[in-house]
């Protein structure tokens, strides 16, 4: 019985301690939470808007993680309107591709409804030019875009 009972007391020592850590990243998570109701909240760390983390997730986060899968996931959709440009369009003397965008539109919806989404996102990478800050359908179909760059 002696025997069971330190058995049991070591096993109860390390639960409490494990639930003691738990505990401590907890509040410490909560004390920087923004949204936390916690005593002690308002001394939470501040970033300024020169940090190079401000506006990013915490490293190391679920929500992290998640911004880089649908970072690859979107990537992954913008090589593929590259390569639609590429094969519905024509090809430049300078190794461009060009179509018009109510052409590519007709094409791209049974493909996907994020086109114009993705075209922004693609000009901001570099990968396709066109005029006009925002395309809407029928009144930019002759607005002419341009796939500088097909990626493997």
């Amino acid at each position: 019985m002696a025997y069971e009972n330190k058995s049991h007391k070591g096993n109860l020592g390390t639960k409490i301690s494990f639930w003691q850590k738990q505990a401590e990243e907890h509040k410490e998570k909560q004390l920087i939470n923004p949204f936390s109701e916690w005593r002690g909240a308002s001394h939470r760390a501040t970033l300024q808007k020169d940090d190079p983390n401000y506006g990013r997730p915490v490293e190391g986060s679920l929500t992290e993680y998640r911004g880089k899968q649908a970072g690859l996931y979107i990537g992954a959709e913008i090589v593929e309107l590259c390569h639609v440009i590429a094969d519905l369009g024509t090809l430049n003397s300078d190794g461009s591709y060009s179509i018009q965008f109510g052409k590519l539109f007709e094409a791209y919806t049974k493909i996907s409804n994020k086109l114009v989404g993705m075209l922004l996102r693609a000009r901001k990478q570099g990968l396709v030019l066109f005029e006009g800050e925002m395309l809407y359908q029928r009144r930019d179909d002759h607005v002419v875009i341009y796939c500088l760059h097909v990626p493997d």
